[in-house]
């Protein structure tokens, strides 16, 4: 059964996913709680309440649905020792701590869409997989499995879990996107590695678009691929994306372009050069219509 959302408490709603989701929440009419450690700074649309973390309990107390996107960027920085600590607390420990606040309100939020990654299954063949698939040794992999148990936890006192493995998001105000298209511009784009690990990537459109879905359709629980249904190898998405900048993909040796990255991101360089084929199957079985189901449409949108 599907349901309007009065009110949302958003948790990680100033980054890019977070302020698109709480702009659409708001043109559906729904009061929206944004969850900051400075509230005062926070940049949130026009209309949303920045409160703190301090404030945790009462900004959920009787919430129609809690969004949690919170965490340090995968990609923001080299993984080093501190990093890596930074990513897990900013996931698991602000997720345990959520869900704990929900148990405590008097009126329960019904349910919790948490974000999670497709880093969940780890560097996977070209054999495409959907959520049947078993996790991964990664560190990635690892941190995903932690951070979907803290989300977890809340099933116990009847919380309704939805947990959202993201693929790579592309949308033009940030992300990878830019990154990506930035050296195909300037005619040094390539591909990384062999080029041919996957690459699952999903239009943010849709991505939101999943997270109102999951909050509002009480079928949707457990974890749910948020990957568009035709995931490409990075070799196929590279040229796509040549093709639609009118730019040509340079034809370096993949051992070139694998130690190039090597040395610019680190430890990380071993989720951009191996990858997973993932589709959306359940997403699709609950009767989900993507917009964007190809490299193709939604590169034209966004470039």
């Amino acid at each position: 059964m599907s349901h309007n959302l009065n009110r949302a408490v958003v948790a990680g709603g100033t980054g890019l996913i977070g302020r698109r989701l709480v702009a659409e929440l708001l043109l559906q009419g729904t009061s929206v709680t944004v969850l900051s450690r400075d509230p005062a700074g926070a940049k949130v649309p026009e209309g949303a309440e920045a409160r703190s973390y301090g404030e945790l309990r009462s900004s959920l107390e009787g919430a129609d649905a809690v969004f949690n996107l919170a965490g340090a960027s995968i990609a923001g920085r080299r993984w080093t020792p501190a990093y890596k600590r930074e990513l897990v607390f900013s996931r698991v420990d602000t997720t345990r701590r959520i869900v704990e606040a929900i148990a405590d309100c008097a009126q329960k939020p019904p349910v919790l869409v948490n974000a999670s990654a497709i880093g969940w299954y780890g560097p996977r063949n070209a054999t495409p997989i959907d959520e049947t698939a078993e996790s991964g040794s990664s560190f990635l992999a690892s941190l995903c499995r932690d951070w979907e148990a803290a989300a977890e936890r809340g099933s116990e006192f009847g919380l309704r879990v939805v947990r959202l493995r993201t693929g790579v998001v592309l949308a033009k105000e940030g992300g990878a996107l830019p990154k990506m298209a930035f050296p195909v511009k300037l005619f040094q784009g390539a591909k990384l590695g062999r080029g041919d690990q996957g690459f699952s990537w999903i239009h943010i459109s849709d991505l939101v678009d999943l997270y109102l879905r999951a909050a509002s359709d009480d079928r949707w629980a457990g974890a749910i691929n948020a990957t568009a249904p035709e995931p490409q190898s990075n070799a196929a998405f590279t040229r796509a994306l040549g093709k639609r900048l009118h730019r040509p993909i340079l034809p370096i040796p993949g051992f070139l372009t694998a130690a190039a990255v090597k040395v610019l991101v680190g430890e990380l360089s071993g989720e951009l050069l191996t990858g997973a084929f993932v589709l959306p199957a359940k997403a699709e079985r609950l009767g989900f219509a993507f917009r964007f189901k190809t490299a193709e449409t939604a590169l034209a949108d966004l470039l």
